[in-house]
């Protein structure tokens, strides 16, 4: 143990004299953040003497000062209580319609805040400790994480340890590393399978998104709850394994139609998989919704940019988005308002639209049938 901490003492110090050697003028804070391993806003708050610093990284940020030779300048005494922040959003997202919504009103609620909006990709092969130190450089103060690196507990955890705000949005992973933003996943799913019931569809097929992601495992419950209600039991080959992506839902919708006696519905996971399906439905020559009922999750822009329209489960991407960002600005600037491990749930609702309708009664449809 002796030898590990001399190891880390020394390894600071030749971290000290690299952040000395390159700079030409007096250290900034975002050097000392960097030098400790923690946010330019944790820095200020141990310079403000706030009381809610960890005493292990108060001393860090205190040994980090020292060995800049650091002098605190007004702007960052008054950082927590000004107006200028930056906020992260991480993404890595396979449906380019859901972070469109996502980043929307991600910046109108930026606007609002006078808050400064900053894009940072995640890459698939990055190690978190690579992802970590390009945050830290860049002089962030929070991070908003939408899906799907909101379900990594790697990812919460890890801007948790580097004393990083972090505000996770449609996630699942149940932390004290974070505050959660989202829906009801599961009562959302649940509501729309009823809707399928109540129009006398009793055969319905379901996409399932990526098996990774807990809204994925919620919707897919909903679903199975609804049928059981009604005395239906889910039928394993109407059930497709789908990534929300379009190309998963083309691949799931093929599936589902090939069957001898497919569905008269089909439930997908979210719109670009919903999409996807009406796509495959029209290139078999079927109707919709007059020979099969397609309805989707999220009420993106697709949904209303596809013939014929779809009815889907209106989740509220935006105000989603403008909640995270409020409620990250306000913890920075008020220290206050969001308490780690705070769930908070926003309404949804079911849109209904052109693509669903009560079953048509005739013939099923074969294969290689005109």
């Amino acid at each position: 143990m002796t030898v590990k901490n001399a190891t880390s003492h020394s390894e600071n110090d030749a971290g000290s004299r690299k952040v000395l050697r390159r700079q030409r003028k007096a250290p900034t804070i975002s050097d000392v953040a960097q030098h400790a391993g923690v946010s330019p806003m944790t820095v200020s708050r141990v310079i403000n003497d706030c009381t809610t610093v960890r005493p292990s990284t108060r001393e860090k940020v205190e040994r980090s000062i020292e060995a800049l030779n650091y002098a605190p300048s007004s702007a960052a005494r008054s950082l927590a209580g000004g107006e200028h922040v930056r906020i992260g959003l991480l993404y890595s997202n396979p449906s380019s319609t859901y972070l469109s919504e996502f980043i929307v009103g991600s910046l109108e609620q930026a606007g609002r805040s006078s808050a400064d909006l900053v894009l940072e990709q995640f890459h698939e092969g990055w190690s978190t400790e690579r992802l970590i130190g390009q945050l830290q450089r860049g002089g962030l103060n929070g991070i908003i994480l939408p899906p799907p690196l909101s379900d990594s507990p790697a990812m919460v955890d890890a801007l948790h340890k580097a004393d990083i705000p972090t505000v996770s949005v449609a996630g699942g992973y149940a932390s004290s590393a974070a505050v959660a933003v989202g829906i009801d996943d599961f009562q959302a799913a649940a509501d729309m399978t009823r809707h399928l019931i109540s129009l006398g569809h009793a055969r319905i097929g379901f996409i399932k998104g990526n098996p990774n992601l807990h809204a994925s495992e919620r919707r897919y419950e909903g679903y199975v709850q609804a049928l059981g209600e009604a005395g239906l039991a889910p039928v394993p080959e109407l059930i497709a394994q789908g990534f929300f992506s379009y190309r998963s839902g083309l691949d799931a919708a093929e599936t589902i139609l090939d069957l001898d006696e497919p569905p008269t519905a089909i439930f997908a996971s979210n719109d670009d998989m919903a999409a996807a399906t009406v796509a495959v439905a029209h290139r078999r020559g079927l109707d919709v919704p007059g020979d099969l009922t397609v309805c989707g999750f999220d009420d993106t822009l697709l949904a209303t940019t596809i013939w014929p329209e779809l009815t889907t489960i209106r989740q509220p991407i935006r105000d989603m988005a403008r909640a995270a960002m409020d409620l990250i600005v306000r913890h920075l600037r008020e220290d206050s308002v969001t308490e780690t491990g705070k769930q908070v749930l926003l309404d949804y609702a079911l849109i209904r639209r052109q693509s669903d309708a009560a079953p048509r009664r005739r013939p099923p449809y074969r294969k290689g049938a005109v």
